[in-house]
């Protein structure tokens, strides 16, 4: 079928309807044809701003349906168990893949399912109490659930990213997803599909256990499964370990029971918000976006120089009309994060903008060995938590007043729903990462005009782009590099950045343990 790359104006190329009207004027698509959108992004380098469209011309409708795979009848009720610690992408796509392979998963989840879950978010936003097993991070479907749903991945196996984007859509996420340039599923979304994916897993007779914590490893020379905090233990033909970048007490537990991990490098910074306008304003060239555009986004990198070392200094988790939220894991503790609606229409925008951080910048902690990021980690966390008066209300400045290293007498309105409390930021941060941050937000000043303003602010802190620690394994087996049985994966393992390379990382250790293991007995 012909293929057809266009270059468009935003009210043809978000529109169907206009779209359609447009492709018969040329000529391309006559009244008995049909065409379907393959590829999808904005150009906005030049004021007038265009969208670049692949098309393919068809003689019948793209149906397409991809619920073919909740289809299938699976059975695995009596089948040989895998246990999966932890109910995020890498978890739950561990689980599915494990009933393709005829393997029983359970999957441990710490938190509360999603429904559940929504109570212990607004006991986060309203009284600032922090659940330690239930917040932003830990529950069912992990930080993806509630942290906007980018789907972007640097992955180039296309043919997985393309699997794990059809799984969404065949649970319910817009088919938008198969041909947007930067795909986005929507916070307000996402709980659904996350829901629909367990009810898929528990139909072919797996299980998934809420406010189920381990505690501890049923290890002996080999894993053989997990004790859980109600003193359960539970055994399986293998252990897939996919806790998430904030499941501190694991790494610990790894530590107790001389399981080797690693620290690893990871970024630390803050989050700035701008108003939305402003965004469009710089991207756009224009005041009004007007009702095709999408709200404009940026990506921005710098490299900065600080005591003749170079780092560098990025943007992460663009969050286009979204909001900041609170990440905290823990009660004396502040993290922030950013997500989006799917329609993405609020008046905020948000990025995190943060620091690299290798192991030998933190040398002063290096007794602390495999652990020390972490440490490090938790100890700005804590100081947040502190200079906030103990609260939940994150620390902030204006962003021109941050550069200036001047206090704001005053702050802006915010998404973030907890509230503010004003001091200067380079109180709270290492000058390391304070020095590289201004650097960086000058740089960006000058690829984005207007950036540095007194009208942004900055909100702290950003500290869980990345997992601290990594859990080392074998690049062929995927099994732990000294423990059989063991597979460690996805984020908190440091094999994963996202939601889709997580849910690709599950699925690859899923298939070396059916590969392995399929044949034992079940338990």
């Amino acid at each position: 079928m012909p293929e057809h790359d266009l270059v468009v104006p935003p009210e043809i190329g978000f529109d169907n309807e206009n779209l359609d009207a447009y492709l018969k004027q040329k000529g391309l698509l006559s009244n008995n044809m049909y065409f379907q959108i393959l590829r999808r992004s904005v150009d906005a380098r030049q004021r007038s701003i265009k969208v670049n469209l692949r098309i393919e011309i068809r003689d019948t409708p793209a149906t397409v349906d991809y619920r073919e795979y909740l289809q299938k009848d699976y059975n695995v009720r009596d089948a040989p168990q895998v246990i999966i610690v932890g109910a995020g992408p890498a978890g739950l796509f561990a689980g599915l893949k494990a009933i393709e392979h005829g393997l029983k998963p359970i999957i441990l989840e710490r938190g509360k399912d999603v429904r559940s879950r929504r109570r212990d978010l607004a006991a986060i936003n309203k009284e600032h109490i922090v659940n330690p097993d239930s917040n932003y991070c830990f529950g069912e479907g992990g930080a993806g659930t509630y942290s906007d749903g980018k789907l972007y991945t640097r992955s180039k196996k296309r043919g997985s990213v393309r699997r794990i984007f059809e799984i969404l859509v065949a649970h319910g996420a817009n088919p938008d997803i198969l041909f947007e340039s930067h795909p986005h599923i929507g916070t307000n979304k996402l709980p659904k599909i996350i829901t629909a994916i367990r009810e898929t897993i528990e139909h072919a007779g797996g299980e998934v256990r809420f406010d189920s914590k381990v505690t501890n490893f049923l290890l002996d020379n080999e894993m053989e499964g997990v004790t859980l905090e109600n003193g359960e233990q539970l055994k399986g033909v293998s252990v897939l370990l996919a806790t998430g970048h904030s499941a501190r007490d694991i790494f610990q537990l790894c530590k107790k029971n001389k399981i080797k991990i690693e620290a690893k490098p990871f970024a630390l910074g803050v989050r700035v918000e701008h108003s939305q306008k402003q965004i469009d304003l710089i991207r756009y060239q224009c005041d009004d976006r007007g009702d095709y555009l999408p709200a404009s986004s940026y990506s921005l990198v710098a490299q900065t120089n600080f005591n003749e070392i170079e780092r560098g200094v990025f943007s992460f988790c663009m969050c286009p009309g979204g909001f900041i939220v609170p990440s905290a894991t823990d009660r004396e503790e502040i993290v922030v994060n950013g997500m989006s609606p799917s329609r993405r229409d609020g008046s905020f925008a948000n990025s995190g903008i943060v620091v690299a951080v290798e192991n030998k910048d933190l040398s002063s902690y290096n007794s602390h060995d495999e652990l020390a990021n972490m440490i490090f980690q938790g100890e700005v966390e804590h100081k947040a938590w502190i200079e906030a008066g103990k609260t939940q209300k994150a620390p902030a400045q204006r962003l021109q007043d941050f550069v200036d290293n001047k206090l704001s007498g005053n702050l802006l309105k915010t998404s973030y729903q907890p509230g503010l409390t004003s001091i200067n930021m380079r109180a709270l941060l290492p000058d390391f990462i304070t020095e590289r941050l201004v650097a960086g937000f000058k740089q960006f000043n000058k690829k984005m005009k207007g950036f540095i303003t007194n009208d942004a602010q900055i909100v702290g802190v950003e500290s869980r782009t990345s997992s601290p620690v990594r859990i080392p394994r074998n690049s062929e087996t995927l099994e732990h590099v000294e423990v059989r049985r063991l597979f460690p994966c996805g984020e908190g393992a440091g094999y994963a950045g996202g939601i889709i390379s997580a849910a690709i990382d599950g699925e690859k250790c899923m298939e070396k343990i059916a590969a392995l293991y399929a044949h034992k007995k079940a338990f």
